[in-house]
């Protein structure tokens, strides 16, 4: 797999804005056009830490709806899961007809952090990336429309951002014990990187590696490339006409708000 590796100036603020708003209107087309043929897509984001994944999801949900956009970012397996077939906690949160399921992570945590942090076997490691490919094509297959994201951010960047989470009360949250152990393994993250991409890059279900050092652009191709993987047409909607209040049971309902409890307008 080949990687563009040609850098250009970032993205400023206001540029970045104008396009992201285009990208966001033909999303919500999208969006009607995979409700109305129930299509199902899932798009799974995977990378390093700090790589720019929960901003390339807000930037790609924000303006749409949650009921067709349903993300999902499951935490660590419970006992009970880890007794259970490894998939099938994933497999449970699949899209319906006219959903498009976007994974915060998803079943490739056994070929990055499981395998790197040592919480899984070389054989369940080697397992996977033997029968990974098996079963997406049976998801795809089955009719559903899979798309694979990783980003990739160099080692400078991820540096920066990681100081700058520990600086930050707002993003000092985002900063676990594992992230520091990950920045710690990078040529571990890198090795186990080049065996998943080897292995599970297939033509029925490729991976596209995105390079995120400038996160603004990032953002912004993913959702172009998104857009360009799933085709679709502007669905015509009726013009919506407000209708008359009724006022037939009317009465001053604003004479209850001096009797309930209103929050302190401090701004």
């Amino acid at each position: 797999m080949k990687v563009d590796r040609n850098t250009k100036p970032k993205l400023k603020g206001k540029a970045y804005e104008r396009e992201l708003q285009k990208l966001q209107t033909q999303l919500c087309h999208l969006q009607s056009w995979v409700k109305q043929e129930g299509l199902r897509v899932i798009i799974l984001f995977e990378g390093r830490d700090a790589a720019g994944k929960g901003g390339t999801i807000k930037a790609l949900t924000e303006r749409v709806s949650p009921r067709v956009f349903r993300t999902i970012a499951l935490p660590a397996p419970s006992d009970r899961e880890k007794s259970q077939m490894y998939m099938q906690r994933y497999v449970q949160q699949f899209p319906a007809a006219g959903e498009i399921v976007i994974f915060d992570r998803s079943w490739y945590n056994r070929a990055g952090v499981e395998y790197v942090m040592g919480f899984c076997s070389k054989s369940a490691h080697r397992r996977f990336l033997e029968l990974c490919p098996q079963i997406e094509r049976y998801i795809v297959e089955g009719g559903i429309k899979l798309i694979k994201f990783w980003l990739e951010v160099g080692q400078e960047e991820q540096e920066r951002r990681f100081l700058a989470r520990i600086d930050d009360p707002l993003r000092q949250w985002k900063l676990s014990p594992m992230d520091l152990e990950s920045y710690s393994r990078w040529y571990q993250y890198s090795h186990a990187r080049d065996m998943m991409l080897q292995a599970t890059d297939t033509e029925h279900a490729p991976w596209y590696v995105v390079r995120s050092d400038d996160k603004r652009r990032a953002r912004l191709n993913c959702i172009a490339h998104i857009l360009d993987l799933i085709p679709f047409e502007k669905v015509r909607h009726p013009r919506v006409k407000l209708p008359k209040r009724m006022t037939k049971h009317k009465y001053d309902d604003h004479r209850i708000l001096e009797t309930v409890r209103l929050v302190p307008e401090r701004y």
